[in-house]
């Protein structure tokens, strides 16, 4: 594989040769896939183990990524995770021998695409690889506006009218949740369960600290507050009057 094939942002040619990479940690089985995929003109790369997944994942450009559910040293919906609020949005087929149906929900909800359980038929692995393989990309019609604050959900940029706003991956990732639900009361446990992906609830003050790091970058001296917080419920961004 051409190392520069795998440039970030790099465009597919007319005879473009799909780049997967592929996070597996059985070595016997990354062989027999790898060796499958390459049978049906598809160009694998292998890591085996989680931070080497996710280091491959952020400093090439593929067109699927194949991830086991549990890998060494960082596991496979964690990356997942990772990757969507760094905003890569290649398409993931999460693979498991877990598969219980709260299992692949789970797989789905951290930003999977697709979910496949073990073992499992490469015909079928065939099958799911050609239908996000075909899939259009992302469109280009991404932004999130809220009165004078805009997101581009694809850059990760964001404005407040014609000032830019200078925020860290998960300070973007609460302002779009905020905006998602603009003028409603978003309570700490629902930021917990969606923004941070806690499977429980813990006795933390994360919310309330990145609340108030971002209620200092968008609400700045002389400019209307929009990010209220709401006594003994949780917080609210709303339009100013």
């Amino acid at each position: 594989m051409q190392t520069d094939d795998l440039k970030l942002g790099a465009q597919p040619t007319p005879h473009h040769r799909a780049h997967i990479l592929l996070l597996e940690d059985d070595a016997e089985l990354a062989e027999e896939i790898r060796g499958e995929l390459d049978t049906r003109g598809l160009a694998v790369r292998h890591a085996a183990t989680g931070p080497e997944g996710l280091d491959e994942a952020r400093r090439a450009r593929f067109d699927l990524l194949i991830v086991d559910r549990m890998l060494p040293g960082l596991d496979g919906l964690t990356i997942i995770e990772t990757l969507r609020d760094e905003g890569v949005h290649t398409p993931v087929l999460v693979l498991s021998a877990l598969n219980a149906v709260d299992e692949r929900v789970s797989g789905l909800k951290a930003g999977g695409d697709d979910y496949l359980c073990k073992p499992f038929a490469f015909a079928e692995l065939a099958a799911r690889i050609d239908t996000l393989l075909r899939r259009p990309p992302p469109s280009r019609q991404t932004m999130m506006r809220l009165g004078p604050i805009e997101l581009d959900l694809i850059d990760r940029t964001a404005r407040r009218g014609a000032r830019p706003i200078d925020l860290l991956p998960t300070e973007f990732k609460i302002l779009e949740y905020l905006m998602r639900h603009g003028g409603q009361v978003v309570t700490r446990d629902m930021m917990l369960e969606d923004v941070w992906h806690y499977r429980f609830l813990p006795h933390t003050n994360v919310v309330d600290v990145h609340i108030g790091k971002l209620r200092r970058k968008i609400d700045a001296p002389g400019e209307v507050p929009m990010l209220h917080s709401v006594r003994g419920a949780g917080f609210m961004l709303r339009v100013p009057d």
